[in-house]
């Protein structure tokens, strides 16, 4: 068994917490948390599983560190700490863990990462032996291993498009749904995910991931932008009431241009209610999915709609992201300590979970 720690209890620790429960090669030896009050609580009940594991919650860092942890999935949120997040992953690979996270974008695709993201985790890698896998669902296997999957079932391939529709009223980080993407704010909010360049930090690697597996090379990353007020105020289950005239929905595309052309696209279409931007794409049913069209002969459309804690599509989307990160771990136990990426790291099978109950 591989002695794992899960970093982290929010939207996508409660989700590692019971993937590694549930993995037949990893054992759960101890979770970390940053909130007192979590402290000391059993982490069966801190996700939700209904039962203990007999793993209390902990906040020293340093001592889970010295135990020497085979593995550490870091679910901790990097979206507006992303220098604290690096710091905390550097430290555990350095350790010698296995690390595997969402919470670096641009390590996505490591080699375009800028050096100030790549070079702290390579120095790690070489002092310690540990290793580092980073993705996620979009960015991640929404627009890695899914679309490129698909694109081999063609005969000709012009143009992927991958995208993620989503109601954000069902997202339960309102700090990020407010302030990083911009609803419910003035329409002259310049929310920090959007601003230019912003959407290519975050979505360019997995362009360029594509376009590598492909065999093509990209002529530049262009992005596009459109937005949306809501014509009458919204009130939402977690995040309570966003006003009229305020934003309410956002539209963004960036693209892979391969000999002029947007071959390889990404777009997202983000709501906080259905009713806002109804001329949009749409998901099929429910709150959200993600979409990869492939435009050829023959032309192919696949979605996936994943749902978990009571049928939350934004938490069922985390549990995908976990799946592949706590299913490539012991893969990368096995592999040689470095830096990986989606197309390194196979997606595996569920091997040994068909049927079993979690212990």
């Amino acid at each position: 068994m591989i002695p794992t720690v899960v970093w982290g209890t929010g939207n996508v620790g409660r989700a590692a917490i019971r993937a590694v429960d549930a993995h037949p090669a990893l054992e759960l030896s101890a979770v970390l948390v940053a909130n007192p009050a979590k402290v000391g609580r059993d982490a069966g009940e801190l996700a939700g599983l209904g039962r203990r594991l007999g793993v209390a919650a902990e906040d020293d860092v340093a001592a889970v560190l010295a135990r020497g942890p085979r593995a550490v999935v870091y679910a901790a949120s990097g979206d507006l700490r992303p220098d604290d997040a690096l710091a905390d992953v550097v430290r555990a690979v350095r350790a010698g863990a296995v690390v595997v996270t969402p919470a670096l974008y641009p390590l996505y695709d490591h080699r375009g990462a800028p050096p100030e993201f790549r070079e702290p985790v390579l120095a790690a890698v070489g002092e310690g032996g540990g290793s580092l896998f980073a993705s996620g669902v979009d960015p991640g296997w929404g627009n890695d291993v899914l679309p490129l999957l698909v694109s081999g079932l063609g005969s000709t391939v012009e143009a992927i498009r991958c995208q993620e529709i989503f109601d954000y009223s069902t997202y339960e980080q309102e700090e990020s749904v407010r302030y990083l993407v911009g609803m419910g704010q003035p329409m002259e909010y310049e929310p920090p995910m959007l601003l230019p360049s912003v959407p290519t930090m975050v979505w360019g690697g997995q362009l360029r991931l594509m376009a590598r597996a492909l065999g093509v090379e990209l002529d530049e990353i262009r992005e596009t932008l459109q937005r949306r007020p809501l014509a009458a105020t919204v009130r939402t289950r977690t995040m309570g009431e966003f006003a009229a005239g305020t934003q309410g929905a956002v539209r963004f595309e960036v693209q892979g241009i391969v000999d002029g052309e947007p071959r390889l696209v990404i777009e997202h279409v983000t709501r906080i209610h259905p009713e806002c931007a109804p001329d949009w794409p749409a998901p099929p049913d429910g709150s959200g999915a993600h979409r990869v069209i492939v435009e050829g002969r023959p032309r192919i459309e696949v979605t996936v709609k994943a749902s978990d804690e009571g049928e939350n599509r934004s938490a069922g989307g985390n549990a995908t992201a976990v799946g592949r990160l706590v299913g490539a771990v012991d893969w990368l136990v096995d592999a040689e300590p470095g830096l990986y990426d989606a197309l390194d790291v196979p997606l595996r099978p569920a091997v040994g979970k068909l049927g079993r109950r979690p212990r």
